[in-house]
């Protein structure tokens, strides 16, 4: 992943994405390693970002389900985002970080007012599905060469690919923030209960 000016990026609404490359190698070394290395790549970063943010995508909307509807206005401090505004501001990320790259949010979409647009469950959940629907038409709509396209205002370096990343990175940030929320509120996340119940399952069945 080449180096990316990420001062800029903490200007165009990713307050909630905090991303460092602290300790990663200098851009010179790194091409010095890409040059010298003459093998073909091996990660398809499209097909994999889908996969991945499909997956986080399903366990935000379960873990939405399974939350009381009076929990969606809980948070852990006052200066906090509550449960309904963390779900929001992932939808809302999702557009906001494509956007870096040139792609228009859906109509009727405002970026200040939607994370307390509404604290209805059914509300949030169709916003996450609907935010999903359009990451991926977006990403599907990319090219495997526009992964390399530069973005200069991002930086001299950074191209498209840096983008679908930090979006992918995003996601699990707050995922990890929503499941330690459900904890902390004696909500175990579905998945871990599903896989508990898989495993109990099959040690008995070995019995």
């Amino acid at each position: 992943m080449k180096k990316l000016a990420f001062s800029i990026l903490g200007l165009t609404l990713l307050a909630g994405a905090g991303v460092t490359r602290a300790g990663l190698p200098s851009a010179q070394t790194a091409q010095t390693a890409q040059s010298a290395d003459k093998t073909a790549p091996s990660y398809d970063m499209k097909g994999q970002a889908l996969v991945d943010l499909d997956g986080v995508n399903k366990k935000f909307i379960s873990l939405a389900e399974a939350l009381p509807q009076d929990k969606f206005t809980w948070r852990p401090s006052e200066d906090s985002r509550s449960f309904a505004e963390v779900f929001l501001h992932v939808a809302g990320e999702r557009y906001g970080i494509l956007g870096l790259m040139g792609a228009a949010p859906p109509a009727g979409y405002d970026r200040k007012t939607f994370e307390k647009s509404t604290t209805d469950k059914a509300k949030i959940i169709e916003e996450l599905n609907k935010s999903w629907e359009y990451a991926q038409k977006t990403i599907q709509g990319m090219a495997n060469s526009d992964f390399a396209k530069l973005l200069p205002k991002l930086g001299p370096d950074a191209n498209e690919g840096d983008v679908i990343y930090i979006l992918v990175a995003d996601a699990h940030e707050h995922l990890g923030q929503a499941i330690a929320y459900a904890r902390v509120n004696a909500i175990v996340p579905p998945w871990t209960v599903a896989a508990a119940a898989a495993a109990k399952k099959a040690q008995e069945s070995q019995k």
